[in-house]
């Protein structure tokens, strides 16, 4: 607790503590009054205290105080029917007086109090230096004198340091501050008050109360006089107070007036923009070394002509205009932004401010130009303005750029319908290979010199613009014919097609482009720039390096794939995803070695969606990640489910096949463990398989992420081998232990002499590496006659049966296998051979 909380906590039993010795004092006070010594004088005295004296104050001129006719009245008690007389008529008229200023109880009591201890203090010190009181006025004079200033003083001392030490406790404050500041000149109404009291006793006591009686309207109109005589002296001290005040206040304004010019002077002089007196008529009166340096002249050159020879004359007329408008004050102020020549010959930008000086009689005087150079702001502003819509790394036009003359461009065709123009929208083609092979750096130089290559091949009037990454953008106008825009896409794939020599290495790329022209009919340039995007990813689907126009078909398309990537997202949440599962079957038994778990899609309106219609969506929205999540955690469950509940053989494994987005994931291994862990499955009862494409990317990156998949004890299988860009080089560093030979080999291996010898390499470059084969899409008896003459190890396919539901699948796995395909294979050998 802090020392003002404390002091504020001891307030009130103070207060207290005073009133109880006030009731004490008052108490043996009653006890010694002799009620036979007081008589009607004592009675008038009494009157006259507490109905007039505690009303009437007189003030004393230019002090913080004034004498209270009551404090009078009882020390002129005190001196004539002693002290009991004065405590109790100090207690009655504290009473009255407190009543009046405050209605709470135990204020009034403790004012009360107060006084009431004073006054008895001051009597007893009285008392014991001097004797009888009433006797003093009678006495020696010099004596008297010191009694009256003693009971002054105690007074004074014992009643301000009992209401000090109350407030001071009250507000917190420490006690002499409290004195200091509210009490110490309060001494003075004090000595004037016992002073006045003394010399009334000692009239009375030489001419007696009557005397003093008669004596009393003159008092009272010397009073009177006394307060006409404060007012005139209070209304002679403010007149001269208020002359004192003007005068000073004219002296201020003249030295301020100096002053304020001194300072513009100087401000003028020292300023750091520049700052121009100029004529009505437009000569410069007065110019500042700051204004010289912003236009290259200096002052004798630059008073002796008109601001119009320095102005720029674009800017003239305007310039004009305003100034004439501040002389027939239309306005009072004007700012703008003008040209200055400079003395050598450059352009200066200047924020220029304009105001008009007027006389006493407001007739206009001359104008104050201040000039502010601003060329650099303006620069900045302009690279700003370019920057803005050109691309920092090419300084082609950007995407809000181009969109603005597309805008332009439909404009202009509906103003004129003959008018054609089109849109090319360009990807280049494995930019990410060369950007992640070689480095941002080179893949950066490659784009500054494509672009180099696309402005040459267009004409002045066309726009092309870099979007981001690798994709830029043509605007063809003013066509002849739809063909005009083939042949400029033509044109570009051939210039974007030579290679690039960068930092010693040669750089090759091409290029897909979809066209949108505007016989389609267009409207918005964001719908122009959409469809040509759309006919871009119409080329990278047929193949790359090839240009398509778009057609209406394009755009259903379009539309049908956002749809189902809407409805993919819900898919996923609402389990409409099922799994079923492939057999793969040894050619040498029969048996079912394994499954591959194959996702299917329970449209709810749309019915079964089949893998490759919503698999490539899933792959670009990045939706294939938690799918893929998914069907690796189901493929396992079910995997262990059957194990559980059906016995199923360890070594019967579970294939599940991993996207290239998937494979990329830094988490891999951990998702893949925590799906075994969950499952509760052993990992050698699981296989992955992933592409070439995959791999071909990244080769070392792809091998570390194999090895730690192997580490973990899971199978690899090599998905749809051949088709491919791999090197067979590489192939023997992949820690994997399957190949899977795609069915497009497979399908025409009977027709085509050169796809069988393709499977033939096949199975024998696994053998080499002692890696299984598993054959895809196996459909006929001869497929599968001519795979097992090939040595080939495993099959798949509709020949022993289509993708099935778990139930299904099991039932596959329980019976004894497709051992009747191979036993009437061979029965059919036997009979070839008899």
């Amino acid at each position: 607790m802090s020392k003002a909380t404390t002091r504020q906590s001891l307030a009130k039993p103070y207060m207290w503590l005073v009133i109880g010795l006030g009731l004490v004092a008052c108490a043996f006070t009653v006890v010694r009054l002799q009620p036979s010594e007081l008589g009607w004088r004592f009675a008038l005295v009494s009157v006259l205290t507490l109905g007039f004296g505690s009303r009437v104050v007189v003030q004393i001129p230019r002090v913080r105080g004034q004498i209270s006719v009551s404090d009078t009245f009882i020390f002129l008690v005190l001196l004539l029917f002693g002290g009991e007389a004065a405590i109790l008529m100090s207690a009655a008229d504290a009473f009255f007086s407190s009543r009046r200023i405050s209605k709470k109880k135990l204020t009034v009591a403790f004012n009360s109090a107060v006084y009431v201890c004073s006054t008895f203090l001051t009597v007893w010190v009285l008392r014991l230096i001097f004797g009888d009181i009433r006797g003093l006025p009678h006495g020696d004079q010099s004596r008297y004198i010191v009694a009256v200033c003693l009971v002054a003083l105690v007074q004074y001392a014992a009643n301000s340091g009992l209401v000090a030490v109350g407030v001071a406790l009250k507000a917190g404050q420490p006690l002499w501050q409290m004195w200091r500041q509210n009490f110490l000149w309060t001494s003075l109404t004090y000595f004037a008050g016992a002073s006045a009291a003394g010399i009334i006793a000692k009239l009375i006591a030489t001419f007696g109360l009557y005397a003093f009686l008669a004596a009393a309207p003159i008092v009272v109109v010397v009073y009177f006089t006394y307060c006409t005589y404060l007012k005139n002296v209070e209304a002679s001290t403010r007149q001269a107070d208020i002359a004192r005040q003007h005068a000073l206040e004219v002296q201020q304004h003249m030295e301020a007036l100096r002053e304020s010019e001194e300072r513009f002077r100087s401000a003028f002089d020292y300023a750091t923009i520049g700052m121009g007196v100029v004529s009505l008529g437009g000569r410069w009166l007065q110019v500042n070394p700051s204004l010289c340096e912003i236009v290259g002249y200096a002052a004798p050159e630059l008073l002796a002509s008109n601001i119009k020879e320095i102005t720029h004359r674009e800017d003239l007329v305007a310039l004009d205009e305003q100034i004439q408008r501040l002389a027939e004050g239309a306005i009072s102020s004007h700012q703008t932004e003008v040209r200055y020549a400079h003395k050598q010959g450059k352009e200066v930008w200047t924020h220029l401010g304009m105001s008009l000086v007027r006389d006493g009689q407001t007739k206009p005087l001359h104008l104050i130009f201040q000039i502010q150079d601003i060329t650099d702001r303006k620069r900045a502003e302009e690279q700003l303005l370019h920057d803005a819509f050109h691309d920092a790394l090419t300084g082609l036009p950007n995407r809000a750029l181009f969109m603005d003359h597309v805008k332009m461009a439909i404009q202009r065709s509906r103003r004129n319908g003959e008018r054609l123009f089109a849109a090319l929208f360009l990807d280049l083609d494995r930019f990410k290979i060369i950007n992640d092979s070689l480095g941002h750096m080179v893949g950066d130089q490659m784009l500054v010199g494509i672009a180099h290559r696309l402005e040459a091949c267009l004409r002045p009037g066309d726009t092309v613009a870099r979007l981001g990454g690798d994709e830029f953008t043509i605007l063809l106008e003013d066509l002849a014919e739809t063909e005009d825009a083939i042949d400029v896409a033509r044109r570009v794939q051939e210039a974007v097609s030579q290679p690039f020599n960068i930092g010693g290495h040669e750089v090759f790329t091409t290029v897909s482009i979809g066209i949108a022209l505007s016989a389609t009919g267009y409207e918005r340039a964001e719908d122009l720039l959409r469809d040509a995007d759309t006919a871009m990813y119409r080329a990278k689907l047929l193949g790359k390096k090839r240009h398509v126009v778009f057609d209406k078909g394009m755009h259903d398309r379009a539309m049908e794939l956002l749809q189902i990537e809407t409805d993919l997202r819900r898919a996923i949440t609402r389990k409409e995803f099922f799994l079923n599962y492939q057999p793969i079957v040894s050619l040498e038994t029969g048996k079912v070695c394994s499954f591959e778990a194959l996702v299917r899609w329970r449209h709810p309106e749309r019915g079964l969606v089949m893998p490759s219609e919503f698999v490539p969506v899933a792959e670009e929205t990045g939706l294939i990640i938690p799918l893929g999540q998914w069907v690796l955690r189901e493929a396992c469950r079910q995997m262990r489910e059957w194990q559980k509940f059906f016995r199923v053989d360890e070594a019967v494994a579970m294939s599940v096949n991993l996207s290239g987005r998937q494979f990329s994931q830094a988490d891999l291994i951990e998702q893949v463990s925590s799906a075994l862990r969950d499952a509760g499955l052993r990992p050698g009862c699981l296989k992955l398989e992933i592409t070439e494409s995959m791999v071909a990317e990244n080769m070392d990156t792809a091998i570390d992420m194999l090895t730690q998949l192997r580490d973990l004890g899971v199978g690899l299988s090599m998905d749809d081998f051949g088709t491919g860009y791999s090197s067979l080089s590489y192939l023997h560093r992949f820690p994997i232990d399957t190949l899977k030979i795609d069915r497009s080999f497979v399908t025409q291996m009977t027709d085509n002499t050169e796809n069988a010898e393709i499977v033939r390499t096949i199975v024998t470059l696994a053998r080499s590496l002692d890696m299984n084969v598993v054959a895809e899409g196996v459909e006929t008896r001869e497929q599968l006659r001519q795979l097992r003459d090939l040595g080939c190890g495993y099959g798949q396919g509709y020949l022993f049966s289509k993708p099935v539901a778990a139930a299904q699948a099991i039932e596959l796995l329980l019976k004894d296998g497709f051992s009747n395909l191979l036993s009437a294979r061979d029965e059919g050998a036997r009979i070839l051979a008899a």
